[in-house]
């Protein structure tokens, strides 16, 4: 039977233990699950026209701001998980001629991934995108030469608006089909409406002003142990953006996480030891994962809920030795991020 000994009665001196593989053994960590929080910010700038002032006397339009703004709001909350060492689970395999657990891969920070096969390569998080930006034009591009060279900055609105007007009146007469010179067809009439609606919103921008809106992301990491009641997770303030937790200019938004005390069904080849015997640590240490509901909210509104498996909430139990042995080839890859089973195959010659 292969020799596979874990240093488990000696967890008090774990930190002198580095993991790694020698021609002996190995040492490896097992994972500890961490919150992968994601949020995207929506950024909103509002910038007056040049005839913003006049927006009401020339266009009838009321609550025109006068001044530049900006606000921020929150435009999504993403929360994955991610996996890495703890440091208070660290065990050691020792290599036996005998056995065939010799073939042991380690993730770079320790954790062990697989035993006689390929390991699991955890999908990376999807990279943020932030949506193209529509293309900006000059909304004095559509000022004539006698708007341009009129004397104040009120008879340029005055005369804009009256260009405003005379856009509408003629995109009623041919809806209408009254206009002097109609077009040929229905695909002419669409391209004439259009081009007609572009200069009246290009002049509008001129009085209504423009917003211009970006979003970006930010990811926040959060090892949870334990319960965890409305801790601030991170501020938002609206003329700022995301700000530090002890910036009381941004309103708090919570992180809840919840043990449910669930844990997985386990195989019959896991075995959790009980009572210290001869060849006690021999076998594989992985994690049973317990699950958690991870919440976040403003204090008032739950703006999402995620249930997931974390290790740090479930036990340690042993793979026996016995997979490991010469009579078996088994192949063993352990779940990157909570260090449970993903798959164990055993194939016992005949």
């Amino acid at each position: 039977m292969a020799c596979l000994g874990g240093m488990a009665a000696a967890q008090s001196e774990i930190s002198e233990y580095k993991p790694g593989i020698t021609p002996e053994g190995a040492v490896y960590f097992l994972p500890k699950t961490t919150l992968r929080i994601a949020v995207r910010v929506e950024k909103t700038t509002y910038t007056p026209g040049e005839f913003s002032m006049y927006a009401e006397r020339y266009l009838r339009l009321n609550n025109v701001e006068q001044e530049k703004t900006v606000n921020y709001k929150i435009a999504g909350i993403d929360l994955t998980s991610v996996g890495e060492a703890d440091s208070r689970k660290a065990y050691a395999v020792k290599f036996n001629p005998k056995s065939v657990a010799a073939n042991v891969k380690l993730a770079d920070d320790g954790r062990l991934l697989a035993i006689n096969t390929n390991a699991i390569q955890p999908a990376a998080p999807a990279k943020f995108k932030p949506s193209p930006k529509p293309a900006t034009e000059d909304p004095r591009k559509y000022l004539d030469e006698d708007i341009l060279s009129s004397g104040s900055v009120a008879k340029m609105a005055e005369m804009t608006a009256q260009e405003i007007y005379d856009i509408r009146d003629s995109k009623n007469q041919l809806n209408r089909g009254e206009a002097d010179f109609m077009p040929k067809d229905g695909e002419q009439l669409k391209i004439m409406l259009r081009n007609l609606d572009k200069q009246e919103n290009g002049l509008l921008q001129l009085f209504t002003g423009s917003v211009e809106k970006d979003t970006t992301e930010t990811v926040l990491l959060v090892t949870p142990e334990g319960g965890i009641n409305n801790m601030v997770v991170f501020r938002l303030s609206k003329k700022l953006g995301l700000v530090d937790n002890d910036d009381l200019s941004g309103a708090p938004y919570y992180l809840t996480v919840e043990d449910l005390h669930s844990l997985p069904q386990t195989a019959g080849v896991v075995e959790e030891p009980k009572k210290k015997k001869k060849n006690e640590d021999q076998g594989i240490f992985v994690n049973v994962p317990g699950k958690i509901r991870a919440t976040i909210s403003n204090g008032s509104k739950m703006l999402g809920s995620f249930e997931l498996y974390a290790a740090q909430y479930g036990k340690v139990e042993l793979l026996s030795a016995e997979l490991f042995n010469k009579r078996s080839t088994t192949r063993l890859t352990i779940n990157p991020v909570t260090g449970s089973v993903d798959k164990l195959e055993a194939e016992i010659p005949k």
